[in-house]
């Protein structure tokens, strides 16, 4: 089976920003929480930390996912097609 590259990099792209959004709002309404979390999941103690969220920023890691996961989802799509071409 081959990928359409373009297709899947832009799927990725909106999958990415979805859950970024997601997360975003996540951080706005639970904070604390989502601290806590987020430093669970690094390992990390992040207590002692904050958040210092703004729209540009959350604007800006939108764009940056977006455009980093839609070009890794290419990547990905592309290497698959070219191995199965190998086999």
């Amino acid at each position: 089976m081959i990928l359409n590259a373009f297709k899947f990099g832009i799927a990725s792209a909106i999958t990415a920003a979805t859950l970024w959004l997601i997360c975003s709002v996540f951080v706005m309404v639970m904070p604390v929480m989502m601290l806590s979390m987020s430093g669970d999941m690094l390992h990390m103690q992040l207590d002692d930390m904050g958040w210092h969220m703004t729209l540009a920023g959350v604007i800006k890691g939108l764009v940056a996912w977006f455009i980093v996961t839609g070009f890794a989802g290419w990547l990905l799509a592309s290497i698959y097609n070219r191995m199965q071409q190998l086999s």
